[in-house]
């Protein structure tokens, strides 16, 4: 499913107009990362928890070459899928 098929299954579900479904998606994925910019932790109960995980230094290396090299820490973005969804997938 991609973004315009999501717009169209919110607009069908919430009785709005697409464009206001597409709005509506917008808002909530700005505000989902304003929050994990912020370095907040986003948890939709039942649905599931985004949130900002540090990643630590490290040395790898390059396949082409077999040479290391230096792996800079970093913060990603990461989701927990919640109990209710881990079960309607299964």
């Amino acid at each position: 499913m991609n973004k315009s098929e999501l717009v169209a299954r919110i607009a069908d579900l919430a009785e709005l107009s697409k464009k206001d479904a597409e709005a509506a998606l917008n808002s909530t994925v700005l505000a989902i990362q304003e929050a994990l910019v912020k370095g907040e932790k986003v948890v939709l109960t039942g649905f599931g928890t985004f949130e900002v995980k540090s990643r630590k230094a490290r040395s790898g290396h390059d396949p082409r070459t077999g040479e290391t090299i230096h792996i800079p820490s970093l913060n990603a973005p990461t989701f927990k899928a919640g109990k209710v969804l881990k079960e309607k997938v299964r």
